[in-house]
């Protein structure tokens, strides 16, 4: 049986890096929001064994290193199922484009190989997998508005935001996640005071010395998130007030009240100084009326929310024109993710 699923994308509202634990991760908050754009998917089980992967982009792995293969393997012995499984991948999703590309295949992957073999696994263990092969897989198993934290591997359906307009830049750089990480690093490193610094303060010292901690910013994150939340009353799942946006009246959409809390991706403080040029695309995506531009994830996607599916069509012709690829697309719902996962089944 083949079985043919979309692979969709997300990007991050918000991203708040906190402190290395002692597992090697750093603490997370984030909202994550999966979009339209997606890779496609087309997997069949048949007589033998072993894994098999197929792709046009010859940077996508295709051994025990992609994640699919990674999942796969698992889902396998967790359904005690035997079979050679195939599995093709259509690459539309950039590369180290912090729009969650690699995860999204490997938990499409998984609900793929449950439909071939009709057979299902449990929550747990769909859960338990995702989060064994990586931070970002968990979300793709709730899709929609998702809360994320742990080290992002810890995700909670939030209330569903409509769909919005939205344009996603995919600069053709490479961002490694590791590498932005260890310049976090050092970027809160050096906002270290010195022993000097810190012994005896003077009455001018103090304040300016001392960047807020790690854990006073996540909390900041963790009380917005929250506040935003609270606005929430039952009337149709929405928000009517919010968090009040800042020099703004009352947001007229709930993402517009979650955004102009001032919610930002501190990926951006390290990647745009390496990265010039990504700074640039988000100034482009502005100045072309998105009410909100970032970087995704550590990027290199940048991508910026529109009123109108016109105006997300303006701020694409407004990247192209400076040789940038970028399509219009839009947020998804859960129930829309859901509905349009499956492709086909024969």
């Amino acid at each position: 049986m083949t079985v043919k699923v979309r692979s969709f994308a997300k990007i991050n509202l918000g991203l708040c890096i906190g402190a290395a634990r002692r597992d090697g991760f750093h603490e997370l908050r984030t909202v994550y929001q999966t979009v339209g754009l997606h890779d496609v998917l087309s997997l069949e089980v048949s007589r033998g064994s072993g894994i098999e992967i197929l792709c046009d982009d010859p940077r996508v792995p295709t051994d025990e290193s992609n994640t699919c293969y990674r999942v796969a393997e698992r889902v396998m012995v967790a359904l005690s199922a035997k079979g050679r499984v195939s599995l093709g991948i259509e690459k539309r999703l950039p590369l180290q484009g912090g729009v969650g590309g690699a995860s999204s295949n490997a938990v499409a992957t998984m609900l793929a190989l449950e439909l071939a073999l009709k057979k299902r696994l449990g929550s747990k263990d769909r859960f338990r997998i995702a989060s064994e092969v990586g931070s970002d897989l968990p979300l793709f198993l709730v899709g929609g508005s998702v809360l994320g934290v742990g080290h992002g591997e810890e995700v909670y359906p939030l209330p569903d935001l409509p769909a919005t307009a939205c344009v996603i830049a995919t600069p053709e750089i490479g961002v490694s996640t590791p590498q932005a990480f260890r310049d976090w690093d050092e970027s809160i490193e050096a906002q270290r005071p010195s022993a000097s610094q810190t012994r005896t303060p003077g009455p001018t010292q103090g304040a300016k010395l001392t960047a807020p901690s790690t854990s006073d910013r996540m909390n900041e994150f963790s009380r917005t998130v929250a506040a935003w939340l609270s606005g929430y009353s039952g009337k149709a799942g929405l928000p009517t007030s919010g968090v009040p946006a800042r020099g703004r009246g009352r947001a007229e959409t709930p993402l517009l009240d979650l955004v102009h809390t001032g919610i930002e991706n501190d990926f951006e403080k390290v990647v745009f100084p390496k990265y010039p040029e990504l700074k640039e695309v988000k100034t482009v995506l502005r100045q072309a009326g998105a009410f909100y531009a970032s970087l995704s994830g550590s990027g290199s996607a940048v991508y910026g929310l529109f009123g109108t599916a016109e105006q997300a069509q303006k701020g694409v012709s407004a990247l192209c024109r400076r040789g940038i690829p970028a399509a219009a697309t839009s947020t998804l719902t859960r129930q829309q993710y859901w509905r349009k996962f499956l492709v086909s089944s024969f």
